[in-house]
């Protein structure tokens, strides 16, 4: 394994492998050609936090999703040294909400909301509509049919 992929579960996805979902990550990641050795922190929450998480560090006073925050630190580290890709909140109710609207399973919505953090961590984005069409494309680059349930 070249990633660590590490889960901080605060609302259990009931029902969805998160062994399966670090697969998706480290392809993805590799796909990004991000440096071998990266740690990416996905927390799975609830709609509290990603609200608190939303206003503190974009000035929205709502719920969301999905929020990717970078690694901030621009240190350089030594040999050995973890380095941070940045972390992914999800929140876990949301998701569950989104997959029910959607008639998909919620660990199709989850591995789409992981696919989009990343891609934001990486640099996409999707102010503009070139740049949301960018990254849509690799989205369905990485999760295929699943992008294709009512988005």
């Amino acid at each position: 394994m070249s990633y660590a992929v590490d889960f901080v579960i605060e609302v259990e996805p009931v029902g969805v492998d998160t062994a399966a979902l670090a697969a998706l990550a480290e392809r993805v990641l590799a796909g990004e050609k991000v440096a071998p050795g990266v740690t990416l922190t996905i927390l799975t929450t609830d709609d509290e936090t990603l609200q608190e998480l939303n206003g503190r560090f974009l000035g929205i006073d709502a719920p969301t999703d999905v929020l990717a925050f970078p690694e901030a630190a621009e240190v350089p580290l030594g040999e050995g040294e973890d380095r941070s890709l940045g972390e992914i909140a999800i929140s876990t109710p949301t998701a569950q909400r989104q997959a029910t609207e959607l008639a998909h399973p919620l660990a199709d919505e989850l591995a789409h909301l992981l696919v989009h953090g990343i891609l934001h961590l990486c640099g996409y984005d999707h102010v503009s509509d070139a740049e949301a069409v960018r990254m849509r494309a690799r989205e369905e680059h990485y999760l295929g049919d699943i992008t294709s349930h009512g988005r």
